[in-house]
């Protein structure tokens, strides 16, 4: 079974305003509420392709039962735990000139609620697939990914961790199956700004040195980078095409290379269909349908 976890989940309301003006009346051309957050949006993209998964997190309020609500309207399964005091966030997402965002900041968890957590996570079991992925909130420890890993490092269990900074390196010692950082945040860990896929591939190399199986980097418009278990290294460009939404296409990438390894159970194919998936969510108004992967993935040249 698949599980991804999303410890802050989100309504994201997505908004397109023409020409939006600070300081002044603005009105929406367009309008979306979706369920967020890198988990949840990893599950969405795992169904599209046809795999079930399980989404883990806490929810709080009326919010956290729209989030819920929709989730399970779309066939997800959702296994959440509901805290008491305060309400899943409402991410505002603004598509105008540029794109903008402003984030809510989520419930409290307390410790019953943690112990929930970690309580569903003891049952997981050998040959599940668990997705941590994105940030945590300020009443969890830093080390909870860590933590997490620690507990269930004599299980086998394929573990893919999407996060920044000190959330992805304390977890390497664990020997996650996959690490998904973005150039940009590749290099901010080595404190080097990094431009080109052989500078990728380089520091790549140095979290696989730390622990990391494989390591996914997204570069955006410069393609991407797999540095894999077996010893191979994968580059590809960034397959052509009109970029509408760029929210969601690192976790469209994450969900499409576990749904191309399972598949197939080799890393080309992994790799083209993580880049697959991450751009047909970045050209279309929502997260990739199966249709839209297998366009992009027909074009790829390998």
């Amino acid at each position: 079974m698949i599980y991804t976890v999303t410890f802050n989940p989100s309504l994201d309301y997505i908004v397109t305003v023409p020409n939006f003006t600070v300081g002044k009346v603005n009105r929406t051309e367009k309008e979306l509420v979706l369920p967020g957050g890198k988990g949840i949006n990893v599950s969405i993209v795992l169904k599209n392709l046809g795999m079930a998964s399980t989404v883990l997190g806490f929810i709080a309020g009326f919010t956290g039962e729209e989030i819920k609500r929709r989730l399970v309207e779309q066939k997800i399964d959702t296994d959440f735990i509901t805290v008491a005091n305060g309400m899943s966030r409402v991410n505002v997402k603004l598509r105008s000139n540029e794109e903008s965002e402003i984030n809510g900041m989520g419930p409290d968890i307390d410790e019953t609620s943690l112990s929930q957590f970690f309580a569903k996570m003891d049952l997981l079991k050998d040959g599940d697939v668990l997705v941590l992925a994105g940030s945590i909130p300020a009443a969890l420890p830093e080390t909870m990914y860590r933590d997490i890993m620690e507990r269930l490092q004599k299980k086998k269990i394929m573990i893919a961790v999407d996060a920044t900074k000190d959330l992805l390196c304390n977890v390497l010692e664990y020997h996650p199956f996959v690490i998904k950082p973005n150039n940009f945040e590749l290099g901010e860990i080595f404190g080097v700004e990094l431009t080109s896929q052989a500078e990728v591939i380089t520091y790549a190399k140095k979290l696989q040195e730390r622990g990391a199986r494989n390591v996914l980097v997204s570069m955006a418009g410069d393609g991407a980078v797999l540095v894999a278990e077996d010893g191979t290294t994968y580059q590809s460009p960034a397959p052509e095409g009109k970029v509408v939404n760029s929210v969601g296409a690192g976790d469209s990438m994450v969900a499409g290379f576990i749904y191309g390894y399972l598949a197939e159970q080799n890393y080309e194919n992994a790799f083209y269909t993580g880049i697959s998936c991450g751009s047909a969510s970045a050209f279309s108004e929502n997260l990739a349908t199966k249709e839209e992967v297998e366009a992009v993935y027909r074009n790829i040249a390998k």
